[in-house]
């Protein structure tokens, strides 16, 4: 087996591993939460309009988006990637849901896995999500192999994640980010489509936000502490009792969902924003949109249901859209703009 097969294999395994882990595995933050919790909203007993009348539509990056929400970036390279993709991408049609695909690195290094992440034929419509780590850019990847990852997804947005704590823990990790910023300017001033940047669960501060808005980023995905923890998915996947060990130290290591929408959106408030990290239902979801968030994404609960059956997809999207609409009757607001500016969020400790 020579070097690039031996590496590709390696990828492979380590896309099924992270889909087994993650639903057979506990690898949930315990101590640390979303934050969201902190949070209620005043019910209104007369909301004084018809939940016909509710309108949870909204636009992201110029598409017209059915429901403020983002099916986050998860899986591909498998065959069961594949069939997990193909049921959210149709869902995502359906419904006209955002969505985002796994790291798509795999398919520059085995381009017969693409096919795992080319989805847009299932969703002619969406707003789709191409998606690669971005300490690649220190790898060897720079301009050519993102438009090959555009292209793969006929993608509107490339996502870049951010991951230093989970290549610190994954076996054989990409641990050099030195310079990063720089190379994200040289990409982002080069790519015919815009740039979001993605943490993977331990969230992005305001100071982070800045720099790389400044570099030419042009939306934030917060992707805060409070659900799925990458350091105990690789510490299941750990070839030595140090893995293991960091782990289990930085297991609940990040800062919480809603104090990145907060302090992102007080440094940035015109910035394209998005909520993930944590979020298991529609009452999330409107909690991260009052807070000042754009559009919401889950991963955990797409993935548990895709993982089921084509059915258990549109259950799971019936009910998000149900959720979010009770939330908007039950505070007496029509819209996604009436809920952000009506103050009926409040903080309760």
């Amino acid at each position: 087996m020579n070097s690039q097969t031996s590496t590709f294999a390696a990828t492979q395994s380590r896309k099924a591993d992270h889909i087994r882990i993650c639903l057979e595995q506990d690898v949930q933050f315990h101590q640390t939460t979303n934050g969201l919790e902190n949070y209620r909203f005043t019910h209104c007993c007369l909301p004084e309009i018809n939940i016909d009348e509710v309108d949870i539509r909204n636009q992201f990056f110029g598409k017209q988006l059915g429901a403020p929400l983002l099916i986050s970036s998860m899986t591909g390279g498998t065959e069961q990637a594949g069939v997990i993709n193909r049921r959210l991408a149709e869902v995502a049609q359906h419904y006209k849901f955002a969505m985002g695909v796994g790291s798509q690195r795999v398919a520059v290094e085995k381009p017969q896995v693409a096919e795992t992440f080319a989805v847009r034929k299932y969703a002619p419509d969406i707003l789709l999500l191409a998606n690669l780590g971005a300490v690649q850019l220190n790898y060897n990847y720079g301009l050519d192999e993102c438009i090959k990852i555009i292209d793969i997804l006929e993608a509107d947005a490339l996502i870049l994640h951010l991951n230093p704590l989970q290549e610190c823990i994954q076996p054989r990790g990409d641990k050099n980010f030195k310079g990063l910023i720089d190379k994200i300017n040289k990409l982002c001033i080069k790519l015919p489509i815009p740039v979001i940047a993605k943490e993977v669960g331990n969230g992005i501060s305001n100071t982070m936000a800045e720099k790389l808005i400044a570099a030419g980023v042009k939306a934030i995905d917060v992707a805060g502490a409070g659900g799925t923890s990458w350091a105990k998915v690789e510490s299941e996947r750990a070839e030595n009792a140090l893995q293991r060990r960091l782990g289990s130290t930085f297991a609940d290591w990040g800062l919480p969902t809603a104090e990145c929408i907060t302090s992102i959106r007080a440094i940035a408030p015109d910035v394209p924003l998005i909520a993930s990290g944590g979020l298991r239902h529609g009452l999330d979801v409107a909690k991260a949109l009052a807070l000042g968030a754009d559009i919401a994404g889950l991963a955990m609960p797409f993935l548990q249901a895709a993982a089921a059956s084509d059915i258990a997809v549109r259950e799971l999207a019936d009910v998000l859209i149900a959720e979010i609409t009770t939330v908007l009757f039950c505070t007496g607001n029509a819209t996604l703009d009436e809920l952000r500016s009506s103050n009926s969020l409040q903080r309760i400790k």
